[in-house]
C-alpha cells in the first residue's frame, strides 16, 4: 500500500478519534482528501478493500445462527422496511422531480425506483465495525440489525443477477452441496490446525478459496461464499478462535474499504447538494426501522439500537450505481453522489450510535409509546434474587461464579447477553440469566422492583471497559450500599474504574500470574509435593 494512503489515512483516523468519534470517519475523510490530491485508488486498494469486506462476512458467518434469519422481525422487518422505503422515498423523489431540483429532474420512473432500491439498503460494514467495536454483536438489537441485513444481502443477490441478465452457472447446486459435503473433512482439518499462524491461513483459505472463488467461480456473489462458508463452520468449537485470529487482518483491510468509498468520484456542488438531499431521508429510513421493530414486540430500547446501526446508505448503493450507469438507466455522476451520500450517513450515524443510550434516556417516555403489548421472548427483562452477582459470564466471569458458588452457597446469579452463552451456563447447572448490563432498563428493572435490596456484591466481568464504566455508574446513580469490584484490561481503565465509584478494580493480565502461583500453591499443598521453604513461616521484609 502506497505509504501517503497510510500516512493520510492514520492522521485523520487519529485525529477524528481524538474528538470522540469512530476512527472510521477519519479513514472516510482521507479518502476525500487523497481524491483531492489526485491520488486513484487502482487495483491495489481494490484488492485490499474486497478482502476486508469478504473476511467481514466470514467472521459474521462464524457468529451467525441459521434460526435467527426465519425469525419474523429479521425476514419480515426487512422485507417490509424495503417496500415502505421505496414507497416514501419514490413519493419524494417524485415530488421533487415535479419541482425540478438538480438531478432529480433528469429522473424517470425506472431511476427513481432504482435509486429508491439501493437507499433502503443499509452497510453490512459500518453496522458491524459499531456493534463489534461496543461488545454487542450478540446482544438482541445487534442479532436483529445483524439478520435484517444479511437478508439485504441475499435481496442484493437476486437484484445483481437478475441486472446481469442470467443465471448462476448450472454448477451453483454442486458446489453448495458440496460445501455441506465436505464439513467433517473442514471440521477435521481445523482440529489438525492448533493455534498458532496455520489457524490464521486456514481461515484465509475457508475465506477467499472454499467460500468467495468457489461461488465466484459459478457465477454466484463471493461475498455470499465467504458468509455461507463462514456459517457452515460456525458450529467448530475453535470458530470462536479463529474469529478473533482474523480480526486484526480484518480491521486493516477495511481501512482500504473506507479510503476507496472517499476516492469513488470528485464532489461537485451539484453532487453535493444531491447527497445532503438523500442524507437528510434517513431520519425516515430510521424512523420507519424504529416503528416496525417495535411491532414485532421489541422493547424500545433494542428497536432503536438496532435503528441507529441501521441509519445509514449501504456500499450496494455504489453496485447498483454502477450497474446503473452501465445499463444507461443512471448518468455516471450518480456514482459520486452515492459515495457522498454513504460517506454524509456513515458520519452523522456515528455519534448517533456512540451517544444511542443517552438519546434513549433523554426521548425514553416518547419512544415507549410506540410498543407493543406483551414482549419478545428474547428482550425481556429479569430480576436478580441473590446476595451475589457477576455481570459478563465469559472465561472470567465463569470463573469468579464457581468460585464464588463455592464460598457463597446457592446466593449467586450470572448475567450474560449473548442467549447461546446463557443457555451453556444453564446446561452446565449455573444460576444464568440473560441481561444486558449496558441497558439502562436493567438498571430501572432493578431499582424499582427492589433488586438492590438483597444484593451485596456485584463483580463487573465485561469485556469492554465501556460496560463496565457504565455499570458502575449507574449502580452509584441508584445509590447501591454494597461492594463493586470490576475487571480491566490496563492499568489506566483500572484507574478509571476506581474514580468512578468501584470498590476494587483489577488488572486482568497482573492478576492472571498471581490467581496461577496461589492455583499451584494449593495444589502442591494438597498432594504433599510443596518444597519445605514454602511451609516455613515468611519474616516480613
Amino acid at each position: 500500500m502506497d505509504p501517503l494512503w497510510i500516512t493520510i489515512a492514520f492522521f485523520c483516523g487519529f485525529l477524528i478519534r481524538q474528538i470522540g468519534l469512530p476512527p472510521l470517519v477519519g479513514f472516510l475523510v482521507a479518502g476525500f482528501v487523497l481524491n483531492a490530491l489526485g491520488v486513484s485508488g487502482g487495483s491495489t486498494l481494490k484488492l485490499v478493500a474486497d478482502l476486508g469486506v469478504t473476511l467481514l462476512l466470514f467472521t459474521i458467518g462464524l457468529k451467525l445462527k441459521v434460526q435467527s434469519l426465519f425469525k419474523p422481525e429479521v425476514w419480515a422487518g426487512a422485507t417490509l422496511h424495503m417496500l415502505a422505503t421505496i414507497v416514501f422515498f419514490g413519493g419524494l423523489l417524485f415530488a421533487a422531480f415535479h419541482v425540478g431540483i438538480g438531478l432529480f429532474a433528469d429522473l424517470n420512473t425506472t431511476s427513481g425506483l432504482l435509486i429508491c432500491f439501493a437507499l433502503s439498503f443499509s452497510s453490512t460494514v459500518f453496522a458491524v465495525k459499531v456493534l463489534e467495536s461496543r461488545g454487542e454483536m450478540s446482544t438482541i438489537h445487534g442479532r436483529v440489525a445483524v439478520g435484517i441485513l444479511i437478508m439485504q444481502d441475499v435481496l442484493a443477490v437476486v437484484f445483481l443477477t437478475a441486472s446481469a441478465g442470467k443465471l448462476p452457472s448450472p454448477w451453483a447446486l454442486a458446489v453448495l452441496a458440496g460445501l455441506f459435503l465436505v464439513k467433517p473433512v473442514l471440521f477435521r482439518i481445523m482440529d489438525r490446525c492448533e493455534h498458532g499462524e496455520l489457524t490464521i491461513l486456514y481461515g484465509f483459505f475457508l475465506a477467499l478459496v472454499v467460500g468467495a472463488a468457489s461461488f465466484d467461480a459459478v457465477a454466484m456473489k463471493a461475498d455470499l461464499g465467504a458468509l455461507l462458508i463462514g456459517m457452515l463452520v460456525a458450529g467448530h468449537p475453535k470458530s470462536k478462535e479463529l474469529a478473533k485470529s482474523l480480526l486484526g487482518f480484518k480491521e486493516i483491510f477495511l481501512v482500504g474499504f473506507f479510503l476507496s468509498i472517499g476516492l469513488a468520484g470528485a464532489p461537485t456542488w451539484e453532487t453535493l447538494l444531491m447527497a445532503g438531499i438523500l442524507t437528510l431521508l434517513v431520519p425516515l429510513k430510521v424512523a420507519l426501522f424504529y416503528v416496525l421493530l417495535c411491532r414485532f414486540r421489541l422493547r424500545a430500547r433494542s428497536s432503536l439500537l438496532a435503528s441507529f446501526s441501521l441509519a445509514n446508505y449501504s456500499e450496494f448503493g455504489l453496485i447498483v450505481g454502477a450497474v446503473a450507469v452501465a445499463n444507461g438507466w443512471l448518468g455516471p455522476e450518480w456514482l459520486t453522489v452515492f459515495a457522498l451520500a454513504l460517506s454524509l450517513t456513515f458520519i452523522l450515524a456515528s455519534p448517533l450510535n456512540s451517544k444511542g443510550n443517552a438519546i434513549y434516556q433523554r426521548f425514553q417516555n416518547f419512544l415507549a409509546g410506540f410498543e407493543k403489548s406483551g414482549r419478545h421472548q428474547d428482550d425481556l427483562l429479569h430480576p436478580l434474587a441473590a446476595n451475589v452477582a457477576i455481570l459478563g459470564m465469559g472465561r472470567i466471569g465463569s470463573g469468579a461464579y464457581d468460585l464464588m458458588r463455592k464460598r457463597c452457597g446457592t446466593q449467586v446469579v450470572g448475567v450474560d447477553f449473548n442467549e447461546d452463552s446463557v443457555a451453556v451456563h444453564q446446561a452446565a447447572g449455573r444460576d444464568v440469566i440473560l441481561g444486558d448490563a449496558a441497558d439502562p432498563d436493567f438498571w430501572e428493572m432493578l431499582k424499582f422492583r427492589g433488586g438492590f435490596r438483597q444484593l451485596e456484591l456485584i463483580l463487573l466481568a465485561m469485556p469492554k471497559h465501556r460496560a463496565n464504566m457504565f455499570a458502575v455508574e449507574q449502580l452509584r446513580k441508584a445509590e447501591f450500599k454494597g461492594g463493586i469490584a470490576a475487571i480491566a484490561m490496563y492499568d489506566d481503565q483500572r484507574q478509571e474504574l476506581l474514580e468512578a465509584g468501584a470498590h476494587a478494580a483489577y488488572n486482568i493480565y497482573g492478576e492472571a500470574g498471581a490467581g496461577f502461583a496461589e492455583h499451584v500453591y494449593e495444589a502442591a499443598r494438597m498432594n504433599g509435593t510443596l518444597p519445605d521453604i514454602c511451609r516455613m513461616p515468611k519474616n516480613p521484609a
